[in-house]
């Protein structure tokens, strides 16, 4: 059981890192950015090629950096540039670069499932607990807490983080009082990609590489930040952590209910609850 809390623990921080940026960009720009998913795959498979001409380290360092650099480039000429026409050409913008990107992952790397070696250094096994558990998991999990635990830093610290907090509650009164509106959301929108990039590559030695795998995730992520609560970035990282237990552990447990979880459990939350459990952040 020991080694399924971990299991469920290294699912949880993936899902806490990919769901974070989700969150951020909804709570600042009110979009669903449906593309998500397929940043994190694209993501893997970037890191991967990376790790092979270099090393996965700087692997881990680059992608996040250049997928930076493209939330960047989408919130100037995609999100911002289609703000004033409505939420739905905002979703359909998310939607079809979803599409662009897989069918670019498939020109390049092809489709079939790609295997990420575990870092010099990581391999193998480690007593943790009384158990043998792989080092790399374990690096997975002291990484994606560390992750969560430096963003709600920043958010709660720095000026770029009240900024953000502002920006979110109320877009129109922060650049009254002299927020640069549009650069703090260039900078929302870098970050979650770069965090997109970030999870991508950290669940490259943990998951198969696949087409697939985007979209795989990118419900479990949206059921995150929408049992969470809109625009939370505290309540996210929560029930991500949960969602991993409860699937990896409900899954030796009840393997015939385990699937359903995540779905049952935001079916309560929208019933009950359809401001998520921690509340929403934005109107």
């Amino acid at each position: 059981m020991g080694a399924q809390l971990l299991n469920g623990l290294a699912l949880g921080v993936l899902l806490l890192v990919l769901s974070s940026g989700l969150a951020l960009i909804f709570g600042l720009r009110g979009v669903v950015n449906f593309a998500h998913g397929a940043l994190y795959m694209l993501a893997a498979y970037v890191g991967l090629s990376i790790s092979v001409h270099t090393s996965f380290w700087f692997a881990l360092c680059a992608t996040p950096v250049c997928f930076a650099v493209l939330g960047v480039l989408l919130d100037r000429y995609g999100l911002r540039f289609l703000t004033s026409r409505g939420p739905l050409d905002l979703v359909l913008l998310t939607f079809g670069l979803t599409y662009v990107i897989t069918d670019i992952v498939q020109t390049i790397w092809g489709t079939q499932p790609r295997s990420f070696p575990a870092p010099s250094g990581l391999e193998g096994s480690l007593q943790f607990l009384g158990i043998s558990y792989p080092t790399y998991r374990l690096f997975l999990i002291g990484v994606g807490l560390l992750v969560g635990a430096a963003l709600i830093v920043w958010l709660r610290v720095s000026r770029t983080g009240l900024y953000v907090r502002a920006s979110s509650f109320d877009r129109t009164v922060a650049g009254v009082v002299g927020v640069d509106v549009d650069r703090v959301s260039a900078t929302v929108v870098g970050l979650g990609a770069a965090l997109a990039g970030l999870a991508g590559v950290l669940a490259g030695p943990y998951l198969s590489l696949s087409t697939s795998m985007g979209v795989d995730i990118l419900v479990l992520t949206f059921i995150v930040v929408v049992v969470g609560g809109l625009g939370s970035i505290g309540g996210a990282m929560i029930v991500a952590l949960v969602l991993g237990l409860l699937g990896t552990v409900g899954s030796v447990v009840t393997p015939e209910v385990a699937p359903y979880v995540p779905y049952l459990l935001m079916l309560f939350v929208l019933l009950f609850r359809p401001q998520g459990l921690a509340g929403r952040r934005t109107t």
